[in-house]
């Protein structure tokens, strides 16, 4: 299966992930479960679809405290068999998030979030300048704290491909052509996003939403570029 399509159920508890997953079925190998779900029975429903479904997890937290308050968190996190983790990208974060991941986690860091633009920086304090230069140096910093990846969005990948020992690229702000853009700011179609340099795209609301998700996520899927033989 195409694990690039990394679908995320931003549903209201775990019985509707459940409902979701058995809807996709073979058609999404790969899923986000974010804040939102977690006292709707997030983890449990992680597990579930990773021990029983044979699914790849994604566990969208953005861990952000002190360094021994996210290392406990994420190696507590760990027993999860989770594949993917965010925590935000500040260096301090990364290094900690290592520290309690183990082997077999990944953890990606945050840049700047999707739903964001250089207005909403201002008004957080954050420091002047151009977006996508912030994004792509908190990017640089993050790898070489010892992040296996990132978060950003399309628009950024490019450049932060194009970084000195660029790892995993997780792209939000994804929609197919015609869909609402929601609460997203910083937004490109799952194909401009792949050729852009992303190595997943996380699509939730134009699957999750539609009629019959299942023949929207293989429509997001048909439209991937092929995948580069070897």
């Amino acid at each position: 299966m195409d694990d690039r399509l990394i679908v995320a159920l931003d549903v209201p508890n775990a019985l509707a992930g459940l409902e979701l997953a058995r809807q996709l079925g073979d058609a999404v190998s790969f899923y986000k479960i974010g804040l939102g779900m977690l006292t709707g029975g997030g983890l449990a429903l992680a597990n579930e679809l990773k021990q029983d479904h044979g699914k790849r997890i994604f566990l969208d937290m953005k861990l952000f405290d002190i360094g021994a308050t996210v290392e406990a968190a994420v190696r507590g996190l760990a027993q999860f068999d989770i594949d993917f983790l965010t925590v935000h990208g500040d260096p301090h974060v990364v290094r900690a998030a290592k520290q309690g991941a183990g082997a077999e986690m990944k953890i990606l860091a945050v840049t700047v979030l999707t739903s964001l633009d250089r207005a909403d920086l201002d008004t957080a304090l954050i420091r002047p300048g151009d977006l996508h230069d912030l994004t792509v140096e908190r990017a640089a910093r993050a790898f070489e704290a010892g992040a296996d990846g990132v978060i950003c969005s399309p628009r950024e990948a490019a450049a932060i491909r194009a970084l000195p020992g660029s790892r995993l690229i997780v792209t939000p702000g994804v929609r197919p052509a015609g869909a609402a853009l929601g609460d997203q700011k910083r937004v490109e179609t799952p194909a401009a996003a792949i050729e852009a340099g992303a190595d997943h795209i996380v699509v939730g609301r134009p699957v999750w939403q539609s009629p019959d998700p299942r023949a929207a996520a293989q429509a997001i899927l048909a439209g991937l570029p092929q995948r580069a033989a070897g």
